[in-house]
C-alpha cells in the first residue's frame, strides 16, 4: 500500500508538495515528492473543502441532510495526481441518529474550477469528463490551478534524486488525455473498492484496493511536459 500526503507552506493554505511514501516488496521506503511552483496558486485541501461549503448545490443538499435525525460527515480529502492536473476527491458520508456506521452519501469530486457531487465515484468522473472512451479532455495542458509539478524522487534517507524527465513532443502532448483518462478510470475503481470494504469492515479487501490503487498512480505515465 502507500501513503499519500500534501504539504502548505507554514501560515499558508496552498499545496507546496505532495509526498507518495511506498510500503511494497523491493521499493518499500521510497518516496516520490512532487513540488509545485511557487509563482502559480495550487489549491491546498483546507482551499478545497472550503469551495465546498461555499458551493450553492452543495451545501444547500448537505444543509438538508442534516436534520434532528441525522448528520453529514466528510471523510479524508484525498489528492491525486494525474498526468500533469490534480484531482481532489472527497467522500461524505451521513449517519442516522443512533445509528453506529455511517453510510457513503456522496462523492464530490473537483477538478480545475469544476466540482460535482455524485452517489459514486464513477458517476462525478463521468460528470466531469465525460464516459471512458468519450474525447471529452482531461488535462488542460495550457496549465491551471490544479497542475502538478516537478516529480522528484527520494531515498529513504530523504535524498532528493533527479527529477524524473519526460517527452515534450506534440505527439505525446496529443496522447496525454487518453492516457490520463486510462490511468484515471482504473484509479477511481480501486477507490471505490476501498470505500465498499471500508464500509463493510474488510480491512483486509481495504488494504489490497489501497495498494492496487498505489500501483495504477506509480505506473500512470508522467513528465509529459513540464509545468509552465
Amino acid at each position: 500500500f502507500i501513503q499519500m500526503q500534501p504539504f502548505t507552506p507554514k501560515g499558508k493554505n496552498n499545496l507546496a508538495a505532495w509526498l507518495c511514501s511506498r510500503m511494497d516488496g523491493e521499493h518499500y521506503g521510497e518516496l516520490i515528492v512532487y513540488r509545485f511552483p511557487k509563482d502559480r496558486l495550487v489549491f491546498g485541501p483546507e482551499q478545497v473543502m472550503n469551495r465546498i461549503n461555499q458551493d450553492a448545490d452543495i451545501s444547500r443538499q448537505i444543509t438538508l441532510w442534516n436534520d434532528e435525525n441525522s448528520q453529514t460527515k466528510f471523510g479524508t480529502l484525498l489528492v491525486i495526481p494525474v498526468e500533469e492536473s490534480l484531482i481532489y476527491i472527497v467522500p461524505l458520508y451521513i449517519r442516522s441518529k443512533g445509528g453506529r456506521l455511517p453510510e457513503l452519501k456522496r462523492v464530490i469530486v473537483s477538478y480545475e474550477d469544476r466540482m460535482v457531487m455524485e452517489p459514486t465515484l464513477d458517476q462525478a468522473v463521468e460528470r466531469l469528463f465525460g464516459a471512458p472512451g468519450s474525447d471529452t479532455p482531461v488535462v488542460d495542458m495550457e496549465g491551471s490551478a490544479g497542475d502538478a509539478g516537478e516529480e522528484t524522487q527520494a531515498d529513504q534517507g530523504g535524498g532528493v534524486a533527479k527529477a524524473a524527465e519526460g517527452a515534450d513532443s506534440a505527439e505525446g502532448r496529443a496522447a496525454l488525455p487518453a492516457a490520463a483518462n486510462d490511468s484515471w478510470q482504473r484509479a477511481r475503481r480501486h477507490y471505490e473498492a476501498a470505500i465498499e470494504a471500508q464500509r463493510a469492515g474488510d480491512w483486509a479487501r481495504y488494504g489490497e484496493e489501497v495498494k492496487a490503487l498505489g500501483r495504477v498512480l506509480e505506473k500512470a505515465p508522467k513528465g509529459l511536459g513540464g509545468p509552465r
